[in-house]
């Protein structure tokens, strides 16, 4: 069978830690209205040490999309809990390192006072009514023995799951296979894995953390957030569903109108390139391509973008040849009027460096034809 993946948004908290991006109210309430609409089951919704202001976003929040799980990021300790408890969320994601280098130079503690800190809060969060994950940073830098006793003692005090975040992003899919195949063969808890994109590595980073036991992935929508984002939430719900490794419940045509919402709220358009979203992943110029597809879609199509609610689209530029030329135009162009047709073409698009508008094509044509019926008959011999 094929196994549950949650996918759980923190684009309103670790995406707008991306330099410069800072939601309203409105705004913060749009996306997460359109994750809940999107079927994302859990969003992180913010950070209540943040101030007063942001306790009362979170509420806001929270109260605008009932139907799903929203936590709030906590540091491991009774005041930021109470800040949490005041927002009103169901669930909070407890902040800890789990290297030794972030638990002495961030904290100055060792490894038996954290797992003392966890000890102490996570039994008052319960108590709280809240339920718990462990957030642990800098997991991908950490002693996995550690990983596991924080995930055995995490578990025996009644969290429901464990995070193993590479806060810095350094690791591969072999070494995140490794990692948390390690942990979830031994630990008694829900893994989830949060990765980061600095090495361009964050979503197949993800996948490969899921092929090795890891039932939840924390994502964000474009991979926004700090330095070079996160894992993104379309990529890996497309993803997951197309190579069969995971059914996550995402409505996978809302995926479009979600990145719309956040490049609108954050102040970042979606690059044209970009996996699943991008104005031109479903787009073809090159002739070999094109003849193909317009006989048979999936000779250049791995995915079929009306699973995103998207079609193929054809455009006309330097490599574009006949078969397109004649979808464009609805009809052949005559042999006679091709290369010329073609290197008028070829000199625009690289003047304007963009696709020929379907306009300016029908008024080359007519050009040609118009030059040709004004020529000279030829002098017969």
């Amino acid at each position: 069978m094929t196994p549950r993946i949650h996918l759980n948004d923190t684009t309103l908290r670790d995406g707008e830690q991306a330099p410069g991006v800072a939601f309203t109210l409105a705004e913060r309430i749009a996306i997460a209205e359109a994750l809940a609409a999107a079927g994302v089951p859990e969003i992180e919704a913010g950070t209540p040490a943040m101030g007063p202001d942001e306790v009362s976003a979170i509420a806001t929040i929270a109260r605008s999309v009932p139907q799903v799980r929203t936590l709030a990021w906590c540091r491991l300790s009774e005041k930021d809990l109470a800040l949490a408890a005041r927002a009103g969320v169901r669930a909070v994601n407890l902040s800890i390192p789990l290297s030794d280098r972030l638990l002495a130079t961030k904290l100055g503690i060792d490894r038996e006072e954290a797992l003392a800190r966890i000890k102490r809060v996570v039994p008052r969060a319960l108590d709280m009514g809240m339920d718990v994950a462990i957030g642990g940073e800098d997991a991908s830098r950490s002693d996995p023995e550690h990983i596991v006793r924080v995930a055995e003692t995490a578990a025996a005090l009644g969290a429901f799951r464990l995070r193993l975040a590479d806060t810095v992003g350094v690791l591969d899919p072999f070494s995140t296979a490794d990692l948390v195949g390690t942990v979830c063969r031994a630990a008694p808890i829900a893994i989830e894995f949060h990765g980061h994109d600095d090495l361009g590595l964050a979503t197949a980073n993800s996948l490969a953390a899921v092929r090795a036991g890891a039932t939840h992935v924390s994502v964000t929508v474009l991979g926004l957030g700090e330095r070079a984002g996160n894992a993104p939430l379309e990529e890996l719900a497309v993803a997951l569903d197309r190579l069969s490794q995971g059914e996550t419940g995402i409505d996978l045509a809302r995926l479009p109108r979600l990145a719309e919402v956040v490049a609108r709220a954050s102040g970042r358009p979606v690059p044209e390139g970009k996996a699943i979203v991008g104005r031109d992943v479903f787009t073809h110029e090159s002739g070999i391509h094109v003849s193909a597809i317009l006989k048979e879609p999936e000779t250049y199509q791995a995915l079929d973008p009306a699973l995103v609610g998207r079609g193929h689209a054809i455009v006309i530029g330097k490599h574009s040849g006949a078969a397109a030329l004649a979808h464009a135009l609805g009809e052949a162009v005559p042999d006679a009027l091709l290369p010329t047709l073609r290197a008028r073409i070829i000199r625009q698009a690289a003047r304007t460096k963009r696709p020929i508008a379907p306009g300016d094509l029908r008024a080359m044509v007519r050009d040609l034809e118009d030059q040709i019926a004004g020529s000279p008959l030829p002098i017969a011999s």
